[in-house]
């Protein structure tokens, strides 16, 4: 097998020029967003920079508590990433619900992929647990901030429609349950849209990175099948208890919608 072939900085500085292509489309069209993708490429390019010397360190260092240490922050960072989605009155009252079920989600898939499916020894080689752990995370975080946005969304755009259901008798439970359902499916379905193209479409991330190294493709595809199962799976639960939860805070003790979804802004 061929080794792998190095990216000079000489040639990867090259490569923004691909950048300066995008700021001429931006400028043609007049958006205004120049500074704004100039400085998500500056950002981008020194979180990366850093993230490499910082795994050079913990691959060489490995520490079961230097590798749980990155996948707390891992998640906290991500919980913090949602709750800046979530903006409005209504939404500090979901926040403890997003934390918790980001945090069984993501937990319970990536346990199973690395005890069950893997069955890494030692657990914590943070050559598998880091990278496997943040695209988890970060799939989750995606899902759950689809998932909330959408029922908050519908919750205030429907808010008729549920209490006339209420005055009819129905539960919060019973009248929620439409918006519940497809906030939930709104949540998983970017996941699934992908899963579907795999393959035919496109190529994932990980499976590319793996041929890459030099690993065979048949092996590549068994770790890609395994993870997409456990995005999946961790997607599926923190939206699924995101929502099923998050629904009872748009009511209050007397089952009656809370006052913050009539106000405007909320």
């Amino acid at each position: 097998m061929d080794s792998i072939i190095q990216i000079e900085l000489l040639h990867l500085a090259a490569g923004y020029g691909l950048i300066l292509l995008i700021l001429l489309f931006v400028r043609i069209r007049r958006l205004g967003r120049e500074w704004e993708i100039a400085l998500a490429t500056f950002r981008m390019t020194i979180q990366l920079v850093a993230v490499g010397y910082i795994l050079e360190y913990v691959f060489s260092h490995e520490s079961p508590w230097i590798t749980v240490g990155i996948f707390v922050l891992m998640e906290g960072f991500a919980v913090y990433t949602v709750f800046g989605r979530l903006k409005g009155r209504i939404y500090p009252a979901l926040k403890p619900i997003v934390a918790v079920c980001m945090v069984v989600g993501t937990s319970l898939s990536l346990s199973v992929f690395l005890f069950v499916i893997v069955q890494l020894s030692p657990w914590f080689d943070p050559r598998y647990f880091i990278p496997i752990a943040g695209m988890i995370i970060g799939n989750s975080m995606n899902g759950v901030s689809i998932g909330i946005e959408r029922l908050s969304s519908d919750m205030k755009s429907r808010l008729e429609q549920v209490e006339g259901a209420l005055m009819l008798g129905a539960t919060p439970k019973a009248a929620s349950a439409p918006l519940v359902r497809e906030a939930f499916g709104a949540g998983i379905m970017v996941n699934i849209n992908n899963m579907m193209g795999m393959g035919i479409v496109f190529l994932p991330g990980m499976m590319t990175g793996q041929i890459l190294s030099g690993v065979s493709p048949v092996t590549a595809i068994e770790y890609q099948i395994a993870i997409m199962i456990g995005i999946a799976a961790s997607v599926s639960i923190t939206t699924f208890l995101a929502t099923e939860l998050g629904y009872r805070k748009f009511f209050n003790d007397r089952d009656q919608i809370v006052p913050e979804l009539y106000r405007s802004g909320s």
